[in-house]
């Protein structure tokens, strides 16, 4: 089986890094959906959500319910988007061994740019909304997680760059995993 997270800041560029490990026959699971779905549950906003939950259940909650999401499915391949704490992280790392993390890193102006074009239910138009949110992502650890992840894609330019990095990485850890799943 081969895990892999994907990480960095609202707008950086994760989502792409998903749909191209769809693209390769990846399950990606988003830790955002659960936040979202759980979200729509309470009749809250996401951000409130993330919050709460993690002091209602503790640290580990939400990489919980991505592990349960993963034992329940038959792929073999999974990228695990929007991973936010080290404390998530060392779950997917004791659940899977050879667990590896990507980040995408964009400059705050790019990121927020995008997320206005983007317009997704818990994407700020406002700049001060999306200072807030960056913050509260901060607060979670996410820097943390960027800083010790095992590759960084800078996602300045042109979307193809982004898209040939990502396939380079997948591809080579879906090698790697395939290797050490016939033992070698």
């Amino acid at each position: 089986m081969v895990v892999i997270g994907v990480t960095g800041m609202p707008g950086a560029g994760k989502g792409v890094v998903s749909r191209i490990a769809e693209s390769m026959g990846f399950r990606v699971i988003r830790m955002g959906d659960v936040i979202r779905d759980e979200a729509r549950k309470r009749g809250e906003d996401p951000g409130v959500t993330a919050v709460r939950l993690r002091e209602e259940y503790g640290k580990y909650v939400v990489a919980e319910k991505c592990v349960e999401r993963i034992q329940e499915s038959e792929s073999e391949m999974f990228l695990i988007e929007g991973i936010r704490s080290p404390h998530e992280v060392e779950i997917f790392r004791k659940r899977f061994p050879g667990f590896r993390v990507i980040s995408v890193f964009s400059t705050r102006k790019t990121r927020f740019r995008r997320l206005r074009k983007r317009q997704r239910e818990d994407d700020s138009q406002k700049y001060a909304e999306f200072v807030e949110r960056d913050e509260r992502e901060l607060g979670f650890g996410i820097g943390d997680v960027i800083a010790t992840s095992d590759y960084m894609i800078v996602n300045e330019g042109p979307i193809w760059k982004i898209k040939k990095q990502a396939k380079q990485i997948l591809r080579k850890l879906a090698e790697k995993g395939e290797e050490s799943s016939r033992g070698g």
